[in-house]
């Protein structure tokens, strides 16, 4: 079963969503609405699956055309974006401050308050690769409803590993969301960068993985990314970003 939670798993996960916001500017947002699956409301523009496409040994593609029984769409306010979550799953909108500039800013959680994924839009990119580190693909899939000026961006579960760590909770950082980075092509890549191309900039839409998580509800005997794929949570998260798209 997963092991006890510490300061430092708190930490590696503070570590991996700054990292992830590194040089973004700031997010906001406004009221949600969120309508129950089957409604005429519900009915997305286009799949976010599309062809999808999955690496050597991930999980296959799943279609995601409509929200399946028990599933809600939150639209954003703005008008830009929409997924589709379970109904049982809340969303907090705002999610943090909300500036002058304009976008979305919404964190999804579980029932019990364990936050899944955060949605963010109007963010700015740009963060340098200083150093690579061993890389690891978990799950992969094209979404092609996202794409922009001729790039697709794709869904990713996956790792990176610092060598010079010798304590194993501040070895491996894993993290699934959309990116529009080059896939890597070799062993070691830049450090996890969750963001994709967006107007008027870019965007972002993940969460962190922590193998040591002890929260209430969680599954027993998960304590590998491999065990953690095989999941009804993990398949509800990647069914929920994998499910993103333009809205209206």
């Amino acid at each position: 079963m997963r092991r006890s939670a510490s300061p430092a798993v708190t930490a590696i996960s503070g570590m991996v969503m700054a990292l992830m916001l590194a040089s973004c500017g700031s997010p906001a947002s406004g009221p949600a609405t969120s309508s129950p699956a089957g409604s005429t409301a519900d009915a997305p523009t286009a799949s976010a699956s599309g062809t999808a496409t999955a690496a050597p040994g991930t999980t296959a593609p799943e279609a995601t055309a409509t929200p399946a029984e028990g599933w809600k769409t939150f639209t954003a306010k703005d008008g830009s974006l929409s997924f589709d979550y379970p109904a049982d799953w809340t969303i907090k909108d705002p999610a943090g401050q909300t500036p002058a500039g304009g976008g979305v800013s919404v964190e999804v959680s579980k029932a019990d308050g364990k936050s899944m994924a955060t949605l963010r839009t109007n963010v700015v990119t740009g963060a340098e690769c200083t150093k690579k580190q061993p890389y690891g693909l978990l799950d992969s899939q094209s979404l092609p409803a996202l794409a922009q000026a001729g790039t697709t961006p794709r869904f990713t579960f996956e790792s990176r590993t610092h060598r010079e760590a010798t304590d194993p909770m501040k070895a491996t950082v894993l993290a699934y969301g959309i990116t529009s980075a080059p896939e890597p092509t070799g062993p070691e890549a830049c450090p996890i960068a969750h963001f994709f191309t967006w107007p008027p900039s870019g965007a972002m839409f993940g969460g962190v993985y922590n193998p040591f998580d002890t929260s209430p509800g969680n599954e027993p005997h998960v304590d590998t990314p491999e065990a953690y794929k095989e999941t009804a949570e993990y398949k509800n998260i990647r069914r929920m970003i994998t499910s993103l798209r333009p809205a209206g």
